[in-house]
């Protein structure tokens, strides 16, 4: 039997591709900030991801919110959002080093599994972690394989045009 992979497709993550129950997975900072790179896109087709996550943040004394965690918010009857908070801040003038946290998207992609698994779900993401978080696409494939695709999540990549 041929190990599963990740496909990789030009186009929006947005508009995920494909039958069944789909989770759009994205990357979060710790700061409860939603304002730049993908999450935009997201808030153009549907408000409750942003308000969830806003929500999340600012109740996190209550809940699981943190480096690592995730929730997941349906937005249509067969597509959900996966908040994966996988990001300490953000990039300033003086920051040192990219704030992405590899662990915490680790243990993210870990959480995302079993909801993913639990729905029947596939994944779709953009190259998560990578943009304004200013990680290494090849140090996230492999959690993104070990994670999910060898769980037997299948996953799509989007590469916007």
């Amino acid at each position: 039997m041929e190990p599963a992979t990740i496909r990789y497709v030009r186009g929006d993550a947005t508009a995920p591709q494909g039958k069944g129950v789909k989770v759009i997975a994205h990357v979060c900072n710790d700061l409860g900030g939603w304002g730049k790179g993908f999450v935009l896109a997201l808030s153009r087709r549907w408000p409750e991801p942003e308000a969830a996550f806003r929500r999340w943040h600012r109740e996190r004394a209550e809940n699981d919110f943190g480096l690592g965690a995730v929730q997941v918010v349906q937005v249509e009857p067969y597509i959900r959002v996966a908040n994966m908070v996988g990001q300490r801040g953000i990039r300033t003038g003086r920051s040192t080093g990219p704030p992405v946290r590899y662990g915490a998207i680790d243990s993210a992609l870990a959480a995302l599994a079993g909801h993913s698994l639990a729905l029947g779900a596939s994944v779709h993401m953009p190259r998560i972690g990578c943009g304004l978080a200013g990680g290494r696409w090849e140090l996230v494939e492999p959690l993104v394989t070990a994670r999910l695709v060898d769980q037997g999540v299948p996953v799509t990549v989007y590469d916007h045009d």
